[in-house]
């Protein structure tokens, strides 16, 4: 065993009963707090911006491609099914895949009450996978039902819970649309589902239709869509896409970001990044400044040692590296005890959602947790690295300690 490592083992044993015992569980406690806190930011603020973006891009697409139009700017002239849009996706690799939809203005109307509206007609394309989870009562849309062969579209709907609230609607009830235009054109659709994403710019005015009704209430061909939805295997490399389907895309044709549309979210998780980047600088300093006045108090106490050392002919760097190996075993401890309370919380909350949320104003009803395990090691790395490089400051006063002064030194 090396010198310094068996003084240092030999300090840690001595010290229990003693001051510098209390001080280094401190030390301990500081680093497991900041390790634990890191772990549950990151845990957390992963979790917000996952659910949040993942609610977003339900009904918003990373990338929306649709013709110019004027007028009602809910609603999109026609595009051909086949056309330069479609024919330059399948060659571009950082697209995972699209979807055709299309959009009609208009307003539902019960015996009571009446509620204006957005329809989104989708059709056999559409991901309903990501849709499922928001799904509260009845079933998706279905494209193949006894009106979809008399009619040729399905006249199934799925609308927001706060719109079915508004209009005292429930799943399997009848209600009747009018397209806004000249002349309105009512169509009598059966509510097939209910779905709750909390966030209010959808579930206002948003339901899901046929893509079919909305052609034949627009008077297009089969062949005709209003919006291509398109979805990135990268979300981070959307403006660099974006700029390449610029260059490929006709005049007529106008592209849209989902960061352009909903600008006031996405500054705010840009916002929530630099809380916690700030948050936890500020953990991870006061952790380093108590890492510091702890192998202060620690060398203090061990004064006569150190001269004793000094007079045996021990160097000032051979001493150093006792004190500092003390240090690096209470960061051990600490990232270890962190490590264990952070994931143990956010395992909890996981599975019990503890933590409830306000959906008005978070758009979630608890608390999200993602296990993000890069992160986490990073987390742990950063902290061993910063504190590791600290505990040098407080060895550097060994040098300044005099041999015979130090024998001298009386606790």
């Amino acid at each position: 065993m090396q010198f310094p490592s068996f003084i240092a083992k030999r300090i840690r044993h001595n010290e229990a009963g003693s001051f510098s015992a209390t001080v280094s569980r401190i030390g301990v406690a500081s680093i497991a707090v900041g390790v634990a806190v890191g772990i549950i930011a990151f845990a957390v603020l992963l979790g917000f911006k996952q659910t949040i973006q993942e609610k977003i891009f339900l009904f918003g697409a990373h990338i929306n491609v649709s013709a110019f139009s004027q007028g009602n700017t809910y609603e999109e002239g026609p595009l051909a099914l086949h056309n330069p849009v479609s024919e330059a996706l399948p060659n571009m690799p950082e697209i995972k895949r699209w979807q055709a939809v299309a959009h009609k203005s208009g307003i539902l109307k019960t015996p009571d009450e009446i509620k204006g509206v957005v329809m989104k007609g989708v059709g056999k394309d559409y991901d309903w996978d990501s849709f499922k989870k928001n799904l509260i009562s009845g079933k998706l849309i279905g494209h193949t039902d006894s009106t979809s062969i008399k009619y040729g579209y399905s006249s199934e709907i799925l609308i927001s819970e706060r719109i079915a609230s508004q209009l005292r609607l429930k799943t399997g009830d009848d209600v009747i649309m009018y397209s806004l235009q000249n002349p309105p054109r009512p169509r009598k659709l059966k509510i097939s589902g209910i779905y709750d994403t909390q966030m209010e710019e959808f579930d206002n005015n948003l339901i899901i239709g046929d893509i079919a009704l909305v052609q034949r209430l627009n008077g297009w061909g089969k062949d005709s869509v209003g919006t291509y939805e398109i979805y990135l295997k990268d979300f981070q490399k959307l403006d660099a896409v974006a700029g390449d389907l610029r260059r490929v895309l006709p005049p007529a044709v106008y592209l849209q970001k989902v960061t352009s549309t909903f600008p006031q979210i996405f500054d705010w998780l840009i916002l929530l990044d630099r809380n916690t980047a700030v948050f936890l600088t500020l953990i991870l300093f006061v952790a380093c400044f108590n890492m510091i006045s702890i192998l202060l108090v620690m060398i203090m106490e061990r004064t006569p040692l150190i001269g004793l050392l000094k007079t045996l002919g021990s160097p000032n760097k051979q001493i150093r590296m006792v004190f500092l190996r003390v240090g690096l075993y209470m960061v051990r401890q600490g990232l270890m005890i962190g490590n264990i309370s952070g994931l143990a919380i956010c395992w909890l909350q996981y599975q019990f959602k503890l933590i409830p949320l306000d959906p008005v104003n978070y758009y979630m009803d608890t608390v999200p947790i993602v296990f993000d395990w890069p992160i986490f090691v990073m987390v742990n790395i950063v902290t061993a690295i910063i504190s590791g490089l600290i505990l040098l400051i407080p060895t550097l006063i060994i040098t300044k300690i005099q041999p015979i002064r130090a024998l001298l030194f009386k606790k």
